[in-house]
Order: structure tokens, then sequence, then C-alpha cells
């Protein structure tokens, strides 16, 4: 158990083991989520131990990737330690682009992380990227407003059902919507989403020779779907929204569900402990949902620390890599936030503790991150590995340039239909040029 006597135990434990014979001053190029501010907030407990200083760079999501993927294609030389996923991490990693992670302290127990996220962390079995924290998706909802409706949340409900119940949770003139979800352009971002409803659709990327399959029923089948549900239940300008902002307007009461990343779940619940959810006490949670076909709407993915190969400081960056990631910082945020709020999805003894066991959403957490199936994201077979990416180097170019025609039809700019065409264009030039066809 994370009991304050053991925290402080551990503690002074890795403070002796952890201490470094001299200083450094190490960059941290970090996404803007809540997970991420609250570990600058407790920063300080870091630079304490250690003597090393901690100098932040936070950026949207979208412009994360874009920085540090210049930075390191580049050999900029920016940033001593970079957030990065499970998407760039064994393609960096291959091209010599990471320090491996081979020789992290024993206090830090990698065996201890689960092993679909070191899977998706490594390559050649080199751990490359140390997990914050790890997820796939789910429904969160509101538990009242369903109950006012007259529904209950199925165990693994349909994407028919979630269309009804936001349709009947929807209320313009409170300013409810019956759902909130990612319309924005980037592959990660709305792009991602597109692909987990695509998957429970039946659609592919590509088929096994690498042919783009965006003229296929199954993905005017999912599109047409979204579009429908987001416009009968949906917020106006959702082809803007991304992650933080759908996050943003659950937590002030203004959606009735949310098909998201399981991380949200905690900072939703974090009412009284510091977060902002308006929300917290109302708040239920579902697996993704399906379509009969066999596949649901779940993905999984990583933020992840990462040290690329130019820095000069890899001791101090691996320092503050296995404090950040490692089981004592998940004791600091128990003590001081509550354990709703310690960075999910990484470790089993996370799971195996009792306390931890009693928050409302860890099991469901688990259970959609275990259940994800890189190999078989979608009901075809598909020649690539990845639930809401396709692992290879071209394929962010290919999805952000997707992703941008399928939020320029949510805006109502073209049709369902010619945004799909454009994308069949985009991915069978691409996979072309780049020698796949």
């Amino acid at each position: 158990m994370y009991l304050r006597g053991n925290f402080f135990a551990a503690t002074a434990l890795s403070m002796l083991a952890s201490t470094a014979a001299y200083a450094d001053n190490i960059v941290i190029a970090t996404v803007n989520n809540d997970d991420m501010i609250k570990m600058q907030a407790l920063t300080p407990d870091f630079e304490v131990r250690t003597g090393h200083t901690v100098e932040w760079v936070t950026l949207e999501e979208n412009v994360l990737r874009q920085r540090v993927t210049t930075d390191i294609t580049t050999k900029g030389g920016a940033f001593d330690v970079m957030m990065i996923g499970m998407y760039e991490t064994p393609i960096w990693g291959k091209n010599g682009w990471l320090v491996p992670l081979d020789d992290m302290p024993a206090h830090y127990a990698v065996e201890d992380i689960l092993p679909a996220v070191r899977g998706g962390l490594s390559y050649d079995g080199t751990l490359y990227a140390a997990p914050f924290y790890a997820e796939s998706s789910m429904v969160h909802y509101r538990t009242d407003l369903m109950e006012k409706a007259g529904l209950a949340m199925p165990d693994e409900p349909t994407w028919d059902f979630i269309r009804q119940a936001a349709a009947a949770m929807t209320d313009r003139a409170q300013g409810i919507n019956g759902i909130c979800m990612r319309g924005k352009a980037g592959w990660g971002e709305g792009g991602a989403i597109a692909t987990v409803l695509g998957n429970a659709f039946g659609a592919r990327w590509f088929d096994e020779e690498w042919n783009a399959q965006f003229d296929s029923q199954e993905w005017n089948n999912a599109l047409t779907f979204y579009t429908g549900m987001m416009a009968e239940s949906g917020p106006s300008g959702y082809a803007n929204n991304g992650f933080n902002e759908n996050l943003s307007l659950f937590r002030q009461g203004k959606c009735g569900m949310w098909m998201d990343a399981t991380v949200a779940a905690g900072w939703l619940a974090e009412d009284g402990k510091g977060g902002a959810s308006e929300v917290a006490g109302n708040i239920g949670w579902a697996v993704a949902p399906n379509t009969g076909l066999g596949k649901n709407s779940g993905w999984l993915w990583a933020w992840a620390l990462a040290i690329p190969a130019g820095t000069q400081k890899v001791d101090a960056a691996k320092e503050f890599m296995a404090w950040a990631t490692g089981p004592d910082y998940m004791r600091l945020v128990a003590f001081e936030k509550g354990h709703a709020s310690i960075p999910p999805g990484t470790r089993q003894s996370l799971y195996d503790n009792e306390i931890y066991q009693d928050v409302p959403f860890a099991k469901v957490t688990l259970n959609a991150i275990l259940a994800a199936d890189p190999l078989n994201p979608t009901v075809d077979p598909v020649p690539y590995v990845g639930v809401q990416f396709a692992a290879i180097p071209e394929f962010a170019g290919i999805a952000t340039d997707v992703s941008q025609e399928f939020a320029a039809a949510y805006a109502g700019q073209q049709t369902v239909a010619q945004a799909l065409a454009k994308a069949q264009v985009i991915a069978n030039d691409a996979m072309e040029a780049a020698g796949y066809r």
C-alpha cells in the first residue's frame, strides 16, 4: 500500500541512491496536458534530491510532435528529454536517434512495466522510452444525465446505443451536448478517433498490398455515422476540438458522454484534490463502443520520456526519467494528490495495490489497455502494426493530411464522399512514392 510511512522511507532511500555527483540543467519538451503540468509542479522534489535543475518547454500536442520531430531529425540538440509516444519510439530507436534504456537502475523495476506498454516502447527487445502513462480509450459519461434520459450504459455499448443516448441527453437550451469527441486535424487528434471508429466499422487504412482503402463502404459507413451523430448531439465547432478542448467541455458539465483516452478519468474525478471538474461524483465509465463486428474503438498509446542521442546530459536525463516514470513518483502523487491522480496504465504493481483497486475507473482502464490488439486492429487483416496508427515512418505525414480532409468534412466544407476520395489519393500517392506499391 502507498502509506505515508512507506512513502517517506522509499523517498529517503531513493535520495541516497540517485544523488548526482554533479548538477546539470536539463531541458524537457512535453505535451500540455494535466499530468504533465502536475509533474512540473512536483519537480522540486527531483531537484532537491539530485541538485539538477529542470527547464520545461510545454507545447500543444500537434506542435510538440512537430518540434521534437524536427529537432531529432536535424540533430538540433534543443532538448535533453522529449515526450514522445508509441508511434515514434520504435521508429526512432531503429534509426539510432534515441539513447537505449537498457541500464536503468534496479529500483526502477523495468519488469514491472506492463508487457504491452514495454513492447510498444521498444525496438528489437530494447526499451527506448520510459512510459509516464499509458492509455486506451473508453466512454466517460454522466451518470445523472444517463439516468435522467431513462437509459443504462451497457457493459459493452454499441455505437448505435451511444448515438441513441447522446440524442436523449442533448439539451441545447441548457448548453448540454449529448456527446463530445475530437474533430481537430492531426494524426494523433481527430485522426486517432476516426481510425478507431473505422476499426469498429471494419475499415482499414491499407489492405495487405498497401493499397489505400478509403474508397471502401466501411469507411463511408464510419464517417457518415460520425458526422450524423455529431450534427445531432455534438458541440458546435467540434471540427476544431481536440483532447484538451473536450476535457474542458466535459469538466464544465457541457457533455453527456465523451469517448476518448482512459487517462482522462483521473482528471475528471479530481474535484477536491486540486482539479477543476464540476461533474466529479456523477461520472461512469464503459469500454469503447463496437458495431457488433468484433472490434471496439479502443486504442493503445503511451506518452513516454525519451533521450535524444545528441544530448550531452544522458546521465542526468536518465535520473529524471527514473524519477518521473518510476514507483517513487507514483507514491509522491498518491501522497500529494490522491490515488485517483496517479498516472495510470504503466505498471502492474499499481493495479495490484489494494488502495488503487478501489479507484472506480481502475479496472476498466486496465481491461481496455489489455484488450487492445496492435497486430489485429480491425476486422480484416492489415499489413501494419498499430491500433490508431500504422507503425511506418510515412504514416504521420499521410495521416496528418488525411485528418485535415476529415476535419473539413466535419466543418461542412466538403462532403464525406469528397473527403474520402481525397484521402484515397493522398494515401496511395504517398505509398507509391515511398515504394510500398
